[in-house]
């Protein structure tokens, strides 16, 4: 396997101006006035950092992936089921937080010493969302509080974790990256079965509040700890916004395999319940589909950090790619039974689960390229490719099901009406491998 470059181009000691785009100088540093800043890759504040992004990642996407459960309450219950605009509910929530990370994530290159409360109005604006939202009376006011305004918090809650992860981990970056992806696996066991059990037991109105109060609760003690190491600058460092990567080959053969990978890889964790229904599993059988597969995303995720940090982005995208697409096709196409399903969920989130992982190696690859470019800015301009990804998906499986010209035409998982979600599942898997391709042409 293909070992990483340092990731460092500097031979001479970073100046004041380049500390953000050299950490790595920093490891066991002052600042220019004595003050003694605290260790990276390591130590209490850094550790508390990391747990902070956890904590944020894990309330955030794990309730926004867990929508599926309020998407099947809403077209049970008046006054939302005879709407068809259910799932821009949760296309808004996830959509929004990626398509506007780079915009936070400016917002807060601008604002210096603003960065700090970023955090604070995010889960606020989160919280009041959730909270407006249960006294929903029509659909407009649901996509308007738990998608658009959920999803906006969100993004300005995250975003911390984004620009100052490079201040805190250098050589670990992507093991912390990985890590923190994980905290989404973790609660996207969690939510689910919570939030069936409120559902069911109290409706949306009550629901809605007490997650309300349990995301606040459970974030706001990590809040203090979600902050910058080094010292908050006071003008704008205007050279971090820097976007001529954006025009470099290898960026946008990277950012191309992204977005097809996000085309196909939001699918199973939406269909995978019902399809295991269609084979006769019980309602927890086929839950149990999606827990198997985030809990396996938990372990993909944190390996892949740990490989990201010692291998090229190429290595560990080619696992990711290989290992998806083979769970895709071979498993899942030809699932007739529950185990098999179940083994493909395990598969599947070992692989594809970890792929946001490979995105510090990608950030390193493009750095290699533009020394210049901002490491963060180029993490959120990946987000918001996997945005684009993750809003097509949506409608885009839902035309192909309505026109399944296979269903009780092929064997096993290909007949089964799923067949075509199947196939595309696959190919976004296959074809995110383009920059596999264009690696070993020598095109990148």
């Amino acid at each position: 396997m293909e070992r990483r470059r340092p990731s460092c181009s500097h031979s001479l000691p970073c100046s004041e101006a380049q500390i953000r785009l050299c950490p790595e100088k920093f490891d066991e540093s002052s600042t220019d006035d004595g003050q003694k800043l605290p260790p990276v890759d390591g130590g209490f504040q850094a550790w508390m950092f990391l747990a902070a992004c956890v904590m944020i990642e894990a309330l955030i996407w794990g309730f926004a992936f867990a929508f599926g459960v309020f998407q099947k309450y809403y077209h049970a219950h008046e006054p939302f089921q005879d709407s068809n605009m259910v799932a821009v509910i949760g296309t808004c929530a996830t959509g929004i937080s990626y398509l506007s990370c780079p915009l936070v994530i400016v917002a807060m290159i601008l604002l210096p010493q603003w960065g700090r409360w970023f955090s604070s109005l995010g889960l606020l604006i989160m919280c009041l969302s959730l909270a407006l939202g249960s006294f929903s009376s029509n659909i407009t006011h649901l996509v308007l509080s738990q998608g658009v305004g959920f999803g906006i918090g969100g993004c300005i809650a995250y975003s911390p974790s984004i620009l100052y992860m490079d201040e805190w981990f250098v050589h670990r970056r992507g093991l912390a990256f990985g890590i923190t992806w994980a905290g989404s696996g973790v609660s996207g066991i969690i939510f689910p079965i919570g939030l069936e059990k409120l559902l069911n037991s109290f409706g949306f109105e009550t629901t809605l509040r007490v997650i309300s109060v349990v995301v606040f609760v459970l974030a706001a003690p990590f809040i203090y700890f979600h902050k910058p190491r080094l010292p908050v600058r006071k003008t704008v460092d205007y050279q971090r916004l820097n976007f001529r990567f954006l025009a470099t080959r290898i960026f946008c053969v990277y950012q191309l395999g992204n977005i097809i990978e996000a085309l196909g890889f939001f699918l199973p964790g939406i269909y995978l319940p019902t399809y295991a229904r269609s084979i006769g599993a019980t309602d927890f059988l086929s839950s149990l589909t999606v827990t198997l597969l985030n809990l396996a995303s938990v372990f993909g995720s944190v390996t892949m950090g740990h490989l990201a940090d010692r291998y090229h982005a190429i290595t560990c995208i080619t696992i990711s790619t290989v290992g998806s697409t083979l769970s895709v096709f071979f498993l899942w196409g030809f699932a007739s039974t529950l185990p098999t399903l179940f083994v493909f969920s395990i598969a599947y989130g070992l692989f594809a689960g970890c792929y946001s992982a490979t995105w510090s190696g990608i950030t390193h690859e493009v750095r290699r390229v533009d020394p210049s470019a901002d490491a963060t800015i180029i993490f959120s301009v990946i987000a918001f490719g996997r945005g684009i990804g993750n809003v097509v998906s949506g409608p885009l499986s839902e035309a192909i099901v309505s026109v399944d010209s296979w269903k009780d035409s092929a064997i096993a998982g290909y007949g089964s009406g799923y067949g075509l979600i199947i196939l595309c599942t696959g190919l976004s898997c296959l074809l995110s491998g383009v920059c596999i391709v264009a690696h070993y042409m020598k095109c990148i």
